[in-house]
């Protein structure tokens, strides 16, 4: 293990996070006339998209950061309108920061160097740092593209890829951990603690004394404010307490409280119609409300489904055999009230609530949830 070589002379310096004015610059040599330039960023839930004509290769874009923050840079090298995908489109994903930043590449803007950020700098050496997961991620990525079909059938050979996924998953763990000790003060500190969050499903016993050891000028900044109230809203949601009552509308618009079915065994479902383990996770949801349904059980289903797509949610519950359920949701994506309210990072996400109101379980899987109703209410 690398010890000793990112110590303190290496560290960012305390960093001031009032809004900060930046800019961008570019030059990419081989671009075609009339090629657009789009900064794709989102700050406190709202996006923006701003633009700008290449000229001679030539771009410049201008605006103001509250703090660090990755975005994406994109060429549409046709010039003929915005397109997330495309062969007319390339991207590439930064941290952008106060001051100025240039990008200088000759064909696409996903090969250009980036000077003049110290985020963007530390940022390479935080990749550099948990290099030993890329490393291991190519050699399995690479095997599986070279799998004949009858070797991705063979459940022996999946396993073995399964093992190589996981150990290289808890090489990346241990790393990022091990990188938040050594540079209490670095941005990617915090950014390493929200990947560990995600990974261990927010155990507050491993990160919080990982947060506690950052220095207080990091803890301070915006991204550790921010952590400290994901801990928080954590901390709120832990088993024994009380879940949080909401308001939101069910499918025909009309207002539903989660205080409603006090008195009842609630599971509390974030879902969403795009989302490929909800969808593969719905039968197992399905078996266990048809098997407790007389037992005063039921589901409460929140979709994180997105503005103008409500169609698509109407037509996964009609798919999946969800019509039994009670369903709600403002179609505001990841800005969904209930789980901003709920610290909900990923989905599908559930908490089973007794009839009291308080929490019992979290993100039970599988026959999890069918075992922890029985527990609760026997299997007759």
């Amino acid at each position: 293990m690398r010890t000793g070589i990112f110590l303190a002379g290496l560290l960012l310096p305390a960093m001031s996070f009032a809004q900060q004015a930046f800019t961008i610059k570019g030059n990419i040599q081989h671009l075609e006339p009339g090629a657009k330039v789009y900064l794709d960023r989102r700050e406190n839930g709202e996006a923006f998209l701003d633009s700008a004509v290449v000229k001679n290769g030539s771009f410049e874009l201008k605006g103001t950061v509250k703090s660090p923050l990755m975005v994406m840079l994109m060429v549409d090298h046709k010039g003929t309108g915005f397109m997330i995908q495309g062969p007319d489109v390339d991207r590439c994903l930064f941290y952008l920061e106060k001051g100025t930043l240039t990008f200088t590449g000759k064909d696409n803007i996903s090969d250009a160097v980036i000077t003049g950020g110290p985020i963007n700098k530390e940022h390479d050496r935080f990749k550099q740092y948990i290099s030993a997961y890329d490393s291991l991620m190519v050699g399995i990525n690479n095997d599986f593209g070279a799998a004949t079909e009858e070797q991705r059938n063979d459940t022996a050979f999946i396993g073995k890829l399964n093992v190589r996924f996981h150990a290289a998953v808890d090489k990346r763990k241990a790393l990022e951990k091990q990188f938040i000790q050594e540079n209490p003060n670095s941005f990617f500190s915090i950014v390493a603690l929200k990947e560990l969050a995600v990974m261990n499903d927010m155990n507050l016993a491993e990160v919080g004394p990982l947060f506690s050891g950052l220095s207080d000028a990091l803890k301070k900044s915006p991204a550790g404010v921010e952590f400290n109230q994901t801990m928080e809203v954590e901390r709120a949601l832990g088993i024994g307490a009380t879940a949080p009552d909401f308001t939101q509308n069910d499918i025909h618009d009309q207002p539903v409280k989660l205080s409603d079915f006090r008195g009842k065994y609630v599971l509390l479902d974030f879902w969403a119609s795009w989302c490929a383990p909800c969808r593969a996770e719905n039968p197992n949801v399905v078996a266990a409300y048809k098997k407790f349904k007389d037992k005063n059980f039921i589901v409460l289903s929140v979709s994180l489904d997105q503005a103008g797509k409500k169609a698509a949610w109407l037509g996964a519950i009609e798919k999946d055999g969800l019509q039994d359920f009670v369903h709600v949701s403002d179609l505001k994506y990841w800005d969904n009230a209930v789980a901003r309210k709920y610290g909900v990072r990923g989905v599908p996400t559930n908490y089973l609530i007794a009839p009291d109101g308080k929490i019992v379980a979290k993100n039970l899987r599988g026959d999890q949830l069918d075992q922890q109703l029985t527990t609760l209410m026997g299997n007759k």
